[in-house]
Parts: structure tokens; C-alpha cells; sequence
């Protein structure tokens, strides 16, 4: 069967990141011609040892969505759009929040506007996240749960959705939502919390560290290994039944965040690892959302995808990957 990408200009914003790097090694695999955008800024999950196994197949452009120029130059000629930059750490959104709305909201605009005037017929995926509910009113929450974000991050992000949607709805430019959960995987930020708190665990863990569970670890949570999430990205990116909508992403196995903490030092070449219950620091509860999971059964029902890697499985995958090339995420190389 020929893949859909066979051939295909791409382009990726924060392709040498988490998730666009897993993705942009999936379609060189099919075929695409792939551009790779991002702006290497350290605190923002770039890292070119994520794009090693195909550095020789893609191109790479170290440019900043930020930047108008740039993205008008990048957008022209290329068939799809996976718009996965962003600004991900929620504390750094309330700390400093103008790089935040710089990133994931008015970058967002002058990237369709690029769309509207140079490529009309591309077709644009955005990456959303769960923050945009903010704390469940009821679980599990589906697409029609109300909106109510308790942090920057997560205002911007329903901005940078919303432009996506217009855009579609109003100027006919082809896009699709993904709302992520918890992503995790090989290529994920460890060295810090900024991108997942599973990072800093699979980091702990790897340097025999106790792994730290805020609060009292009840809190629930769904997690997706990276390949679902690129397989997600890519049937809303191929199906015209995706266009104009919005789509949670979720899990079969939601558990506890102790459950998790507990499957994780399993993981490890050196034995079982430890955890250990402290408390929230205040900055970080403020912002706590508490429980959450998600319905996911509007995409299943779409666009038939639905996860495929337990959690057990995916986390000890990710720990294996990163005991093999933990210094080019934590040490000199990186």
C-alpha cells in the first residue's frame, strides 16, 4: 500500500522536539519530504540527537515561529503542516507569561495568516493539550466539557485552537485539533519538568534517585506513548473527516499517580527504584488540575484510532531508550 505522505512536502514546527522528531522520523519512514522548523531554544525540548537517525533525510531550518518572515518562506509549497511548537511548561507560563501568548497564541495567527495568503491548500494539524479544561467538573471529559483553564498556558493554547478552527470554518484552510494528555516516551525533555513530570521520574529513576510523587499520588491521570500520538496526528492529517474539529486524545488504563510511580521502578536495569509521597510545592498546586482523563471516543469513532501501547509497556520502552542515550539529554551532549 502507498502511504499517503509518499512524496509529500511536510513541514513540522518543533520538529527536533518530543513529538515532532517521533514524527518526522515515522514519515521519512513513508516516504515524505520532510522540512524540520524549530528554533532550538534550549528550554523549549529541541535537541538534535532526537533527529540523528534521520539527519541525513530531513531538512532542518533553526528558525522561531515567533518569526513572520521565516514561517511565510517555510509555509510556501508544502502539502501538510504539523504545527507542534509550543511553549509547554505551565510554571514558566505563570512566571513569565508574554513568551507564552508570544508562542502558542499570536504565533498561531501569523501562521494561518502565512496559510491564507501563500498556501491555501495545505493541510494543518495543531497540537492542544488537556490544560485548556482546566479542573474536571466530571470524568471522564469529553470534547463538550466546558473550557476553563487555570493557567496561561492553557488560555493561549484555547486561543491558538480557536484561530485553527476560524481559519478552517471562515478561509476554508484545512486544519484539525488534537487535544494531548500526558505524552511520554523516547526523545522526551528529562532533564526537567518543564515538558511532562514523567521526565524528571524517567531522569530520578536512571540516576537511582527516589522518584517524588506530589501530594498523596491519588490523582488520576491517562497517559499516551508517543507512536499512538504520531499515529493520531497522522490520520487527522490524511482523513477529511477531521477538518474543523477538535479531539481528545486518551487512554484505556487511567491510574494513580502512585499506581504509575510504582510500574515505573520496575523499569529500571538496576533493580526496583523507590518513590516517595512530599508535598506540592505551592506554586504547583495552585495550578493543579487534579484528577483527569479523558473520553476519546469522538476520535476513535472519527477517525478509528485508539491507543495501542499499555502504559506498563510504553514506560518500559522510554526507560530503556534513555539508559542507553541518557547523556544526550542530561550530560555534555546534549
Amino acid at each position: 500500500m502507498i502511504s499517503a505522505f509518499k512524496d509529500k512536502k511536510v513541514l513540522i514546527t518543533g520538529g527536533a522536539g518530543f513529538i515532532g522528531s517521533n514524527l518526522a522520523i515515522r514519515l521519512v519512514s513513508e516516504g515524505a519530504v520532510v522540512t524540520i522548523m524549530d528554533s532550538l531554544i534550549p528550554e523549549y525540548g529541541g535537541n538534535l540527537f532526537n533527529l540523528a537517525s534521520v539527519k541525513k533525510d530531513v531538512w532542518l531550518n533553526v528558525s522561531d515561529v515567533r518569526d513572520e518572515f521565516a514561517m511565510k518562506a517555510l509555509i510556501k509549497g508544502q502539502d501538510f503542516l504539523f504545527n507542534l511548537a509550543g511553549q509547554t511548561s505551565h510554571l514558566d507560563s505563570m512566571n513569565n507569561p508574554f513568551p507564552d501568548l508570544e508562542i502558542n497564541s499570536r504565533s498561531q495567527l501569523s501562521i494561518l495568516e502565512a496559510c491564507r495568503k501563500h498556501n491555501p491548500d495545505i493541510r494543518v494539524v495543531f497540537a492542544s493539550t488537556r490544560q485548556v479544561y482546566g479542573a474536571p467538573k466530571d470524568l471522564p471529559v469529553d470534547e463538550r466539557h466546558p473550557i476553563s483553564p487555570v493557567d496561561v498556558n492553557g488560555i493561549n493554547k484555547v486561543a491558538g485552537e480557536s484561530y485553527h478552527v476560524l481559519y478552517n470554518d471562515v478561509y476554508g484552510i484545512k486544519t484539525s485539533v488534537l487535544r494531548l494528555t500526558n505524552t511520554y516516551g523516547p526523545r522526551m525533555r528529562i532533564k526537567d519538568a518543564r515538558q511532562t513530570f514523567l521526565g524528571i521520574w524517567v531522569n530520578r529513576l536512571i540516576q537511582n534517585e527516589e522518584l517524588l510523587v506530589y501530594g498523596d499520588g491519588k490523582q488520576i491521570r491517562d497517559f499516551n506513548y508517543v507512536d499512538d500520538v504520531v499515529e493520531a496526528l497522522i490520520l487527522s492529517a490524511i482523513s477529511d473527516n477531521s477538518l474543523g474539529k477538535i479531539f481528545n486524545l486518551g487512554a484505556e488504563d487511567p491510574m494513580s499517580l502512585n499506581d504509575v510511580a510504582e510500574i515505573m521502578t520496575d523499569c529500571s536495569s538496576k533493580g526496583k527504584g523507590k518513590w516517595k509521597n512530599v508535598p506540592f510545592p505551592g506554586e504547583l498546586k495552585k495550578i493543579d488540575i487534579g484528577d483527569y482523563y479523558a473520553d476519546y471516543r469522538k476520535i476513535k469513532s472519527t477517525l478509528g484510532w485508539k491507543p495501542k501501547v499499555s502504559l506498563k509497556e510504553g514506560l518500559k520502552k522510554t526507560v530503556e531508550y534513555f539508559e542507553e542515550s541518557f547523556q544526550h539529554y542530561c550530560g555534555d551532549k546534549q
